[in-house]
């Protein structure tokens, strides 16, 4: 079986050395994805980039919604450490945990903007970004403009490339996240 390492900051290929010092400084651990991700420095500093990206400062989507984003992508492409994570991350900004739990297991969100969100993330998804003008509409009606459709595609988009990674790498999911592991199986 072909097996994929994790790196640390001890076995990181140099390339990559001082994107992972600043991971660890920034969040006080390495998340195994960016371990796995750092066997390509390229392939990370890409990734880092994105990330970057998506929570700038010009993104006008809220940290809630990018979370929303994030965590039902990851809960569609059936990637358990990527749900973990933003089952996390949404919880920090503000989410209900029984929201995140629902999130987590595709039920419906009470917060009609975000379950309209989360319904637009769902029909990108199974769509291949082919979505009807009524998932258009749908989103738009909601109140979300036509420059969140294209952060939402890039959300999907980042998230589809952290859980693809991890359904091949298979990373071990960090402590950090444990709590917040979907029920469901996947990688």
């Amino acid at each position: 079986m072909t097996t994929f390492p994790v790196h640390t900051l001890e076995t990181v290929p140099a390339g990559a050395r001082d994107a992972l010092g600043r991971i660890m400084q920034s969040y006080g651990f390495v998340p195994n994805l960016a371990g796995a991700f750092a066997e390509s420095p390229a392939a990370l500093h890409g990734l880092l980039g994105a990330i970057g990206s998506f929570e700038a400062k010009e993104m006008t989507l809220t940290a809630v919604e990018r979370q929303v984003v994030l965590l039902a992508t990851s809960v569609l492409n059936r990637c358990r450490y990527c749900a973990a994570a933003h089952a996390m991350l949404a919880h920090k900004n503000g989410l209900d945990r029984g929201e995140v739990d629902g999130l987590q297991q595709g039920r419906p969100l009470a917060d009609g903007k975000l379950e309209a969100l989360r319904r637009f993330v769902e029909a990108v998804v199974d769509k291949r970004g082919w979505v009807s003008e009524g998932d258009l509409e749908a989103f738009l009606e909601a109140g979300f403009t036509r420059a969140q459709v294209y952060e939402v595609v890039f959300g999907v988009a980042l998230k589809t490339l952290t859980n693809y990674a991890n359904h091949i790498a298979k990373p071990r999911v960090n402590d950090q996240f444990a709590a917040f592991l979907p029920t469901w199986d996947g990688a």
